[in-house]
């Protein structure tokens, strides 16, 4: 599975999202210090306007 980027939208939620080798999508939501399973419709925020995606430097201050 391959991390292809993580966001964070205009309400402050950060979620990531995961594309597998078969070109599956999945979506994690980062809950206070744990990463669980999001909702796939997610996919779909990181192209909205308000939403950030997070620069490498943000991402590695984050929990693995």
């Amino acid at each position: 599975m391959t991390e292809t980027g993580v966001y964070r939208t205009e309400l402050g939620t950060i979620f990531r999202i995961s594309e597998g080798n078969d070109g599956h999508l999945s979506v994690q939501m980062l809950k206070q210090t744990l990463w669980v399973p999001g909702p796939i419709a997610m996919v779909g925020l990181r192209l909205a306007p308000a939403t950030a995606r997070l620069s490498a430097r943000q991402v590695r201050a984050l929990p693995p």
